[in-house]
């Protein structure tokens, strides 16, 4: 190297050091590219990679909650969108995750995520118990949706392996195999509306049905914790819909490892905040991102402690 080369690396090092402005590579795990998480996700790569000096955001589909647990997991550079149901079992090492505890942390919570219990008219599904018998698909294997979907079934008093002829397809392949005839009915969580169900419900010749499943609230909470909460989707959501469908509802939120930085989780909330107007322009759920919807009781798992900074310089104390 010689003595000008030398002087201009020393000079650049300088200043990368005196800006702060250090390099750094950060993905998001989120889902299908048929739900809410992926649009999502894409919009907080954007918005950290615009707003945050130095860092490169990039969103990756998934099979969704609980492949983006694993990946935070693995001790990569991921934050992820997580049901809330799925992140308590990573934290505790059950379900899924047995013998394989993930130290995850809350970043925020985001926006709730609903429970579409879905069929179309002619298929013979119109209330839950009508299921039996019938071909279902329960959510993709890596998603909350099948975590949340079988936790549906038991309350409902429904063998998922001897009372269904059950498949594991995301939403989009669930709407491609409703409309092909292949199945009767599927499970999906996700915000509202949910692009592909959208599309199911505005094909030419096709009625949605949702499928009213509310009065298991009860008997999940009683076996998995108070993390479900009786809802409902509006019945001006998707075409075709004869009322508000009668729904459980479970918590979005975003998490990281708990070895994450203190600062660059900070940041990650701050801008995510500060940014909210930009995020409502990708998926209306953004709207919820609230202060209000902070607070302890919102997540079963513990605050990160740069998101609690942010948040108590808000007046809000969530740990």
């Amino acid at each position: 190297m010689t003595r000008t080369s030398a002087l201009v690396a020393t000079l650049l090092a300088g200043t990368l050091l005196t800006s702060g402005a250090v390099a750094q590579n950060l993905s998001i795990a989120t889902g299908g590219t048929g739900g809410v998480y992926y649009p999502m996700g894409g919009g907080i790569a954007a918005v950290l990679s615009k707003h945050v000096p130095g860092m490169q955001a990039t969103a990756e589909v998934t099979g969704g909650s609980v492949d983006n647990l694993k990946l935070i997991g693995s001790g990569k550079p991921y934050i992820g969108l997580s049901m809330a149901d799925a992140a308590q079992d990573a934290a505790r090492g059950e379900d899924k995750f047995k013998g394989h505890k993930v130290d995850v942390r809350t970043l925020m919570v985001l926006y709730p995520n609903r429970m579409h219990v879905v069929s179309v008219e002619g298929r013979g599904v119109n209330t839950f118990a009508d299921l039996r018998g019938k071909r279902v698909s329960t959510g993709s294997p890596g998603s909350a949706t099948e975590v949340m979907a079988f936790r549906l079934l038991e309350a409902e008093g429904i063998d998922k392996d001897k009372d269904l002829k059950r498949e594991r397809l995301g939403v989009a392949e669930s709407v491609n195999a409703i409309k092909d005839g292949k199945i009767d009915a599927f499970f999906w969580v996700g915000g509202l509306p949910t692009a592909a169900v959208t599309d199911l419900a505005n094909t030419p010749g096709t009625k949605i049905k949702m499928i009213d499943h509310a009065d298991a609230v009860a008997a999940m909470n009683k076996k998995y914790g108070n993390l479900y909460v009786e809802d409902v989707i509006p019945k001006d959501t998707y075409k075709g819909m004869d009322a508000d469908n009668k729904q459980a509802t479970v918590m979005n939120i975003l998490v990281a490892a708990a070895s994450m930085d203190d600062k660059t989780a900070y940041e990650i909330v701050k801008t995510i905040f500060e940014r909210r107007d930009d995020l409502i322009a990708v998926h209306k759920e953004a709207a919820n991102f609230k202060l209000d919807n902070q607070k302890a009781s919102a997540s079963p798992v513990p605050f990160h402690p740069g998101a609690a900074k942010y948040f108590a310089e808000k007046g809000i104390k969530v740990n």
